[in-house]
């Protein structure tokens, strides 16, 4: 599901923690130089609610 937020939109995905460490692992190389502050900072957001998920969850 796809919601409006801001000048931007945030996708919201169901899934397991360990599906969610997987697409935190494939975006990581597009967190370099040529993003966005934004873009960064919306990455390190995600990282950090999915590391509260705990390891094994």
């Amino acid at each position: 599901m796809t919601v409006r937020r801001g000048q931007g939109y945030t996708l919201r995905i169901t899934a397991v923690p360990a599906v969610h460490r997987q697409l935190l692992d494939r975006c990581q190389p597009l967190d370099g130089t040529a993003a966005i502050p934004a873009q960064r900072k919306a990455r390190r957001e995600y990282e950090s609610r999915v590391n509260a998920l705990g390891p094994n969850n």
